[in-house]
């Protein structure tokens, strides 16, 4: 029973995560915190093994939807790496901090980032602010082609580097993987096409969630006796919905990502308080 509700979990995670460019951990540790109040199964799952799990699972989900990014031509390698520069210090900074929280702080903060990301889609560029940044020498200016349609935006190096530490700091403490706060980031700051922010940030998620996964097996927050039941679902989970995103258009990805965000969100925040 428990093979099969992990193998679930990790499927629905991937699917979800690569869908929006999440990575999978903004929906596998809510889920394994609602598992763990509801199912004696799961009475092992405390904040810092949850992560640890999430870390390790969102490797294999970021393996397997980038491949199918990449034959779509859709991963931006250059602005990913930049951003990794920030993030993988970030990640092993944040991933040191999760020993110190509690599971109910836990869940308040982690809903709390959720719900503020949410409402940053809200927010709007105006084209002038685009343009203005793209002609800056302190940026890097990307062009990029999706059905035949040109896009350029651009990535001013010290904002990137900043912005995306912070991430990693997020992405380490709480095993999100760092896309739930990168994508909206990306479209909204450096003014990213949704299908390339969210094909891009799978791609760092390998790298980010790797580094930080790290930190926590040296730190015994991963029980490889678990981790293993979720891999399966992850690695066909984050193929499908790879997949499924290059079907879809732009509008309908920052739907399904704010969606998934308020709703998630707003339950663990209720969780943590009640």
């Amino acid at each position: 029973m428990v093979f099969i509700i992990c193998l679930a979990v990790g499927f629905a995670a991937a699917f979800f995560g690569s869908l929006v460019g999440l990575g999978g951990g903004t929906i596998l540790v809510p889920i394994l915190l609602l598992l763990h109040v509801y199912l004696d199964d799961f009475a092992w799952v405390i904040p810092q093994t949850v992560v640890g799990i999430s870390l390790v699972v969102m490797v294999f989900t970021g393996i397997s939807s980038s491949i199918s990014y990449f034959k779509s031509k859709r991963i931006d390698v250059t602005s990913g790496f930049v951003f990794l520069i920030g993030c993988i210090p970030g990640g092993i900074l944040g991933s040191w901090l999760n020993q110190f929280i509690d599971t109910k702080t836990f869940s308040i903060y982690f809903g709390s980032v959720m719900v503020c990301m949410f409402f940053t889609f809200f927010i709007k560029r105006s084209p002038k602010q685009i343009e203005n940044n793209h002609n800056s020498k302190w940026s890097l200016n990307r062009s990029i082609s999706i059905d035949q349609t040109a896009y350029t935006y651009s990535v001013p190096w010290g904002g990137a580097i900043i912005l995306s530490f912070i991430v990693g700091i997020l992405s380490g403490l709480f095993g999100i993987g760092g896309g739930s706060l990168m994508v909206p980031a990306m479209i909204l700051l450096f003014g990213f096409p949704p299908h390339i922010a969210t094909a891009t940030s799978m791609f760092m998620i390998i790298f980010l969630s790797s580094f930080s996964a790290v930190t926590h097996i040296t730190l015994g927050n991963v029980p490889w006796q678990y981790v293993w039941l979720f891999i399966p679902g992850a690695w066909i989970g984050g193929t499908i919905g790879a997949k499924v995103n290059q079907r879809l258009n732009a509008n309908t990805v920052q739907w399904v990502l704010r969606i998934l965000l308020v709703i998630i969100g707003v339950r663990l925040i209720w969780q943590g308080i009640g």
